[in-house]
């Protein structure tokens, strides 16, 4: 497993914006598919996002389409996801994994997941 950290998150108001970052190890991010999931409270962990090792594909989950944009660094070994709009709804905590296929992690099989960092958005 890598070990991942993610970093930002915080409180903003509906409407706003916040950039998460995830730090991976560096020796192995290059060859890693990436991906952000959410957990609001009482709820099942959901995927938000995935981006391909070279950053030249990226799929996202349909209540985040069009606000929500993931990205990638891989001279710096940083995925980011940034969080455009904010909806009261985004409320959760926001994790960020790794995998070997895109496939794969849309549908959670993360082979490594961060800590997680909490987003809150308010009225």
């Amino acid at each position: 497993q890598e070990e991942l950290v993610e970093i930002g998150g915080g409180s903003v108001h509906s409407g706003g914006s916040l950039n998460l970052s995830c730090k991976a190890p560096a020796h192995s991010f290059h060859v890693l598919v990436m991906g952000w999931f959410r957990q609001a409270p009482g709820k099942e962990r959901e995927f938000d996002a995935v981006i391909n090792r070279s950053g030249t594909y990226t799929s996202y989950a349909e209540p985040v389409q069009g606000r929500f944009t993931i990205s990638r660094d891989n001279r710096k070994d940083l995925v980011f996801l940034q969080m455009n709009n904010l909806k009261i709804e985004d409320t959760a905590v926001y994790y960020c994994c790794s995998g070997v296929l895109t496939s794969t992690i849309v549908n959670g099989g993360c082979d490594s997941w961060g800590q997680g960092t909490q987003v809150t958005v308010s009225s």
